[in-house]
This record gives C-alpha cells, structure tokens and sequence, in this order.
C-alpha cells in the first residue's frame, strides 16, 4: 500500500539524549543496523510487515525509530498494542528509560489503569484499549502510527484490529492525512496478512531481520518422559549444579505445577538472610550437603565449542532416569553450593509479586522464574541464561455448539517453542532445554497456535464489531475468518439475548437493538451486560455491580483445595432466599467484606482479610477496579444516578435477593439446568441423593461442582455460570437457584408457549400499559414443561383479540368506559372461532393486528397521523343512535 501524500514536512525530528550505556547496549540490537531500511520502506508505505525473531529489538526501537523521525509532532500519538497487560507496562517503562524520557511522555494505558496523559507521545496499550477508541473516534486521528506487536499471537482483538485498521488506513490516506501502520511479528509465517487480498490488496512489504541478539543452542532430551514436572525439577537440579552462573527460567502448563516446582525448588536449594552479616546460607538436607563442594568462578557458556542437537551430554549427562525426584545423583553435584532464588510467575499472582523477577536476585542467590506461558511474549527477565521447556501448554477448548469448556494440556506450537527459546537470549548467548526428543518435536508439534478467534466464543466480538455499524460479519477482512456457523451461532445467542434482531429486508443481517447498544458501552460478556442494563433501580444496582466485577474475573473464587476458604464460604450463606441466591451470595458476600477491609485499613487490612478468607488478593483487586470502571461509565452515560465508588453496602434484603436472582436470570436465559426426577435418576442408575441435573443445551448429564454451596440443598431448577469437562464428567459452577415460572417472563424466546387460559382470564394493567396472560409453557428444544405461569401476553393472534376486548370495556382508554353500556353483545365474542364471528366484529381485533398495534402507546401514535383510525372497527359494536357521539368524541384520548 503506497503512502505517496506522506508529509515529511510536518514532522519535526526529536533528539534524543541517550546515556552512554543504553547507546552501547542499543548497538548490539540487530534491528539497529535495519533502521534506514524500516524508516524508507514506512515513509514510501502506509503499511509494512516487520518480522523479526525473539531478541530482535523490534518491540523496543522501531517506537523510537518513529518518534525520532517526528511522528509524534503536530499533536500526534505513535501508538503501540501489546497482547498482554505486563508486557504494555514493562515494555513502556523501558522505551521511557531507553529514551531517557518522562512516563507522561512515554505511557501505557490498560484495562484499569494506566499513565497516559496529555503529553503522551508513545502510547503502550492493550489491543481492547485501541478498539474501544475506534469506537469512539473511527479514524484514530490523535495518531500518526500504529504499531501492532506480537501479531503473530492471532489474540482475537488483534484480528480485528487488522481488519478495522485497514480500512482506515485507506481513509486516512483519501483524506490527505495518511496512518502508518506497522504490523511486527516474530515468526516468518505471515501470508495471513501480506497475501490476504481482502485485507490488503496490494501486499504490504516484508522486512525480516537478522537473528536475535545472541544465540541459543537447543538441547533435546533423547527420551520424552513421562511426568515432565519430575523431569524439570531433575534438570533445573542439574544445572544449578553443575553449569556456571546464570538466571533459569521455567515453562510449565499452569499455576498448580508452578506452585508444586517452587515449593521444592525452595526446599531443595533453600537461603536465609542472617541478622549480623546478611550472607545468605544454605539449609539443605545433611545428606546433600556432603556432596556439595566450594563454589567455582563463573565459566563462560562462550569458551565452550558445544553444538548439540540432543542433549549436552558434556554438560549435564543423563544417568539418572532411574533416580526418584527427590534423589539426585551425588555426581552431578560439582559446582554450585548457593541457594535458588525461586520465583513463581502467573496471571493470577498479584502485581507486586510479578514484579520481583525484574528485581536482582540476593547477593550469592541464582535467579530461577518459574512460569506459565505468560513469559513468552515481550517480556525481557533479566539475566535468564537456561531456559528449560516442558513442551506443553494449557488451553481452554470451547465448543460453541453446547458453550462446554474443557481445559486440556497439549504440546505447544514450534513456534511457541521458539520463542520459549528466545527468552535465553535476551541479554547473552544462553541455552534452551527441551524435556522432549527431537523426533517427537518434528513430528507431533503443529508448526502453529490457531488464531484465537477460531478456540474461543465470540458473541462479545460480534457484538462490538455490531455497535461500530459492521453488520455483515461474514465481509469482514479476518486474517482468518472464524467458521460461519460460529458467527451465525453467535448471532442466534445475542438475538436470544435481545441485543440483536432480525432485518426484515436482508436475512442475512441482524441489526444491534437500543439493548444491544447499551451493552455494548461495557466491557463485560454480553450476558452480564445485560444483567447490568437490567438492574435500573440505584440500590440494586450496587450489588449487581459487585456480582458482575467478581463474576468477570478469572478464577475469582478459589478452589477447595484452599482450607480457609471452605470454612468461609459457607458461614456466609444463610437460609432463605440468600441460600438460593448461592454462589453469588458467596460473592457478593466477598466483595462486601473486601470493601469494607479496604475502607478501614486500606491494602494492608485487604491482604489480612484474603489471608484470613482464602480469596485472591489480585482477584479482589482486579474485580474492584472493573467495579470502578463500570460505576464510572454508568454515571457519564446516566448522570442521575450519581453512584458513588467508595460505598460500603450492607447486606441485600431477602425482596432485593430474589430480584436479583430474576436479573441473573434473565441474563443466564440459555443457561437453565433442571434437576433429574426421581425416575431418571434410577434410568441412569444414579443414587438418588445425587446432584445430576439435564442442562438445556446438552443430552448428557452435568453435575453441581463440589466447590459450589448449593451442592447440599440441590434445588429443583438452576442457572450457571459455565459449564466445564474434566476427566469426561460435565460440572456446572456459578450456581443460583430459579423459580421455574420465571422463565416464560424472563425467558420468552426460548419458551413454547402451548396455550393461553381462560382461567385466571387475561387482565390489563394501565398503570404499564401491558397486557398479561396465565399461559401453558414448554422450555428449550428439550421441551421441558413448565408450571403456569403469568406472563406478558405473547405476540400471537389472540393477543389482538383481546386488546380489541380491553378497548370495548374501557379498560385501555377510559373515555370509552361510558359506552359500554351501549355495546351491542359482550365484547368475548371475538374468543370464537372465526366462521362463528361476523365480519363487521371482526374488523376491530383485525385492523389492530394487520399494522402490529398491541399497546396503547402504539395506537396514540397512529391516531396522531391518522385521528380516524380504528372508529369504524368500534362503531360496529354500538348501536347507530351512539354514533355520533363517538365521532365527536373520537380519538377518546
């Protein structure tokens, strides 16, 4: 895409006062020898693709190279997307500090927080912070240039980001005022983007750079062992032994193995701090103590000549496949009596503990993180010289079909397995071990992740792709479109939801409802978005808000492997309707105390409360902040409600429990559950004090997770928060009990409804203007009867009949109360079957239901354009000497 209008003329070059030392360390960047390449090839394109392996310097200098070159002047912005929060944070401060620049210049903003300001001129940020900013401004005009990091992660708002960016690089450049856009990416497999014609048409140019600062050798093992985590624990024991100094980073699957591996890391290599001299000692078993000997000097991984494709035999041979993991062979101890500093890295960990792997370690300690896949991308760790990789990875697995969760551990991508490696040479030549052979990598690793877009729901996407006027899903410029039947899947959820509808005039469209735009302004799953748009009274609303906070945090609850926590939770819920509300008691309940320690002791008084408690201090913390956020964007789009961010609430009452177990309700209206009856239990052989419950989506059974505090009274009929597979049973969690009558009210479009009663009759309320019927119901595809239930009357032909009804009585326009007397038979009449109705009865009900009025708001805005409407339908109930009175009379408003 050429950029001829490029205004070099504006920009204004910035010099830059870099230190001595940064000025060294950028030089051995192999980007630096690129600059001139990438400045000419963005100055003469408004979009190039810069590929470059992990330890590049790509992430860090090319936003430098731009603000050097004047990018940001005139009142522009070069804004930077990172896919991970830490890495926006991290990457920002050292752009800042390589520039020697302030953070108001230099910033970050992400979801909660951020110190982007009026000065920024570098913008770091998540890829939702940007997308939320085309929402409100579509042409980005604060920015000159955008660069899209890491795009080789295919994270789903990166995607779109692709697709929406350039089409406004197109605009921007019709309009005299071009974007640059610079798409970075550390893999070579890049034809999604530069040969994607409906992205691109003509492709972008492709600058690859040389290899990453330092090398790596990789090193296999010969066999792939059964348990990696023994595995790991064996080979980090090994080179601490046995290979000069240098940090260690570990990848393993999840927080539970990152825990288990630090906990015997610290035992093994253990450190304390002494009071009198502040050396740091060792405590390890007498056993090993004798073997280990004095520490050596450091040994320069350089002056050894190794190239190795197995494992580094030389180095750390392998007779130890018969040793238990806590039995190391005395021989391998050679080198290294220190103590590990052993530090565990996870999404969950809160903010301050994560941090600390930036920090140096203790004099006389060696760094080793220990981490999830989190450190993969954009992440420098300080001085990490081993790298060793289990090979595996977690992901979450959705089926969209049934909305069923799976969490399986895999063998991660090649290129995932690259860019583990790279994080050994970041700052000098290192070496990567591999708990896995060769032939195993070459044959069973996919050379790729899938893009994100194609493992995860996207209703959330398709929503917000609807608010910014994107109606047909299917013509978007995906780098790689999600399955149709996943969009129209997505589509049919938010139409059930309410937030989309139907075009009458293009099938294939699904226009965004008033509901749907109010949901959109939130960044929450459009389930709790709807929840929230529901929640209209001010003192309900406080506690949906904490509902929904903690409900949108990952893992918010702990597990019940955590002792305090089992024994708070259930002191927490009462009888009555504060049981039924169940786990979102248990939340609620949380999030009120977290409150409430925070008001009296602040952060400190917050951590006792989590340590007492069992919950998650980050998790907390990270629902709090969403809780802020929401309240803040309540007020500007409702100034009136005036809700207030510092509020200490008390507990709900029982009448505002059972609301919000109605919202709930409403929002979870495809996530019902009905408890197996007594048959069906014996059917599939199940005791009959079991939790087992049919799921509205599913054929097979699902049960009550153990860690949910409605396991015990197992009510009859439930919405839940997700459903999960383990070991190939169905759990449900983030449980709370319903009414069953409920749902033709706040569950409509997934009810049948099978017939409108006689008995009780129909009824019209004037104070809303609605009309309200006791019906038979079935719900879901399953059909699963319902009891009866009042519900506002149905769109269905009697509706009109008896509206017609409502009208003759006087009930819906008192002014026509008079005229009853006069009627010439009962207004019931109309109930009969049409061939018993003559046609001049017949007109009124017709008339209202050929133009779709069922309200009376809808016929005062019909008589407003037409005063005439419906007199003739009425004149045929009275007789002709009333006449007259009625057309003086008529519209009776």
């Amino acid at each position: 895409m050429s950029g001829k209008t490029d205004s070099v003329a504006k920009r204004q070059p910035v010099l830059i006062n870099r230190t001595s030392e940064i000025i060294n360390s950028r030089s051995k960047l192999p980007i630096i020898g690129e600059e001139q390449v990438i400045m000419e090839a963005i100055s003469e394109n408004d979009v190039i693709i810069v590929v470059g392996e992990t330890g590049s310097g790509k992430t860090t200098q090319v936003p430098q190279f731009l603000y050097e070159a004047g990018y940001s002047s005139g009142n522009k912005m070069i804004g930077v997307t990172e896919p991970r929060r830490i890495a926006a944070i991290s990457v920002s401060q050292r752009v800042a500090e390589e520039l020697n620049e302030k953070s108001d210049i230099v910033s970050y903003l992400i979801r909660f927080e951020g110190n982007a300001g009026p000065n920024t001129k570098i913008k770091f940020m998540t890829d939702g912070v940007l997308l939320k900013e085309i929402q409100n401004d579509f042409l980005l005009k604060n920015y000159s240039a955008i660069i899209l990091d890491e795009a080789h992660e295919r994270r789903v708002f990166s995607d779109i980001l692709i697709g929406m960016l350039s089409r406004i690089v197109n605009l921007r450049q019709k309009r005299s005022n071009p974007l640059k856009l610079i798409i970075m990416s550390a893999t070579l497999k890049v034809d999604d983007f530069s040969k994607n014609q409906n992205l691109f048409p003509q492709p972008p140019p492709i600058i690859e750079l040389s290899s990453r600062q330092f090398p790596v050798t990789i090193h296999f093992n010969k066999k792939t062992p059964h348990d990696y985590l023994a595995e790991a624990y064996k080979k980090i024991y090994k080179i601490h032994s046995n290979l000069p100094a240098g940090g260690i980073l570990v990848f393993l699957t999840g927080k539970l193995e990152v825990q288990q591996l630090v906990s015997k890391l610290r035992k093994a290599f253990p450190y304390r701090e002494t009071d009198s001299n502040r050396e740091v000692i060792t405590k390890c078993k007498p056993e090993v103590k004798k073997e280990i000997g004095t520490c050596l000097p450091d040994i320069n991984l350089d002056d050894y000549d190794i190239e190795m494709h197995s494992e580094d035999e030389l180095i750390l041979s392998d007779n130890s496949s018969n040793d238990s993991d806590d039995e190391i062979p005395s021989k391998i101890m050679k080198f290294s009596s220190t103590p590990l500093w052993v530090l565990p890295l996870y999404s969950l960990l809160p903010a301050h503990k994560q941090s600390k792997i930036f920090e140096p370690p203790p004099p006389g300690c060696r760094m080793c993180v220990v981490s999830t896949n989190i450190a993969e991308l954009s992440l420098t760790i300080p001085n990490i010289k081993y790298v060793v990789d289990c090979g595996k990875t977690k992901i979450r697995e959705y089926d969209p079909v049934t909305s069923v969760s799976r969490f399986s551990v895999v063998w991660e991508s090649k290129a995932s397995a690259n860019q583990r490696a790279g994080r050994a040479g970041r700052t000098s030549p290192g070496h990567c071990y591999r708990l896995f052979s060769s032939a195993l990598f070459n044959d069973e690793f996919p050379e790729w992740n899938l893009p994100e877009i194609q493992t995860i729901p996207i209703d959330n996407v398709i929503l917000q792709m609807k608010s910014m006027k994107i109606n047909k899903i299917t013509s978007f410029p995906f780098p790689t479109p999600p399955d149709k039947q996943t969009i129209l899947g997505a589509e049919k959820r938010l139409i059930t939801l309410g937030a989309l509808d139907a075009d009458k005039n293009d099938a294939e469209i699904n226009n965004i409802t008033p509901l749907g735009k109010s949901m959109a302004v939130f960044p929450l799953t459009p389930n709790y978005a709807k929840m929230l748009c529901l929640s209209k009274d001010r003192s309900l609303l406080q506690y949906m808000l904490f509902i929904i906070s903690a409900m949108s945090v990952q893992e918010y609850l702990p597990g019940d492997n955590v002792e305090a926590w089992k024994k708070t939770k259930l002191s927490w819920v009462n009888r009555g309707e504060f049981l039924l509300l169940g786990d979102l008691m248990v939340i609620l309940r949380s999030m009120g105390g977290a409150s409430h320690a925070m008001r009296k002791s602040g952060l400190g008084g917050l951590q006792d409360y989590c340590t007492k408690t069992g919950l998650h201090q980050k998790s907390i913390l990270e629902a709090w902040k969403l809780n802020n956020q929401l309240i803040n964007q309540l007020n500007i789009h409702v100034p009136s409600l005036k809700l207030n961010t510092d509020l200490d609430l008390g507990p709900p009452t029982p009448i505002q429990v059972k609301q919000i177990r109605q919202i709930v309700l409403a929002g979870m209206l495809d996530r019902v559950a009905r408890r197996l009856t007594t048959s069906e239990l014996e059917r599939n052989g199940l005791r009959q004090n079991k939790a087992a419950y049919y799921a509205s989506n599913l054929s097979e059974i699902v049960y009550i997770h153990n860690s949910s505090v409605l396991k015990i009274c197992k009510p009859e009929w439930l919405v839940y928060q997700e459903i999960f597979e383990v070991q190939d049973k169905m759990y449900i969690k983030g449980i709370t009990a319903i009414d069953p009558e409920w749902l033709p009210m706040y569950a409509s479009k997934l009810c049948k409804t099978l017939k409108v009663l006689d008995y009780p009759k129909p009824r019209y309320d004037r104070a809303t203007e609605k009309m309200f019927c006791t019906i038979n119901a079935t719900y879901g595809q399953a059909g699963w009867t319902l009891p009866q239930a009042e519900i506002e009357f149905p769109d269905i032909e009697q509706k009109y009949s008896w509206l017609a009804i409502f009208i003759l009585y006087g009930k819906v326009f008192p002014q026509l109360l008079y005229f009853k007397r006069y009627l010439i038979t009962e207004p019931e009449f109309l109930l009969m079957p049409v061939q018993f109705l003559k046609e001049p009865f017949y007109l009124l009900s017709q008339t209202l239901m050929k133009n779709q009025d069922d309200s009376a708001k809808k016929i005062k805005e019909h008589w407003l354009k037409k005063p005439t409407y419906l007199m003739e339908g009425y004149l045929t109930w009275l007789p002709k000497s009333a006449h007259n009175k009625i057309k003086q009379l008529w519209p009776p408003l």
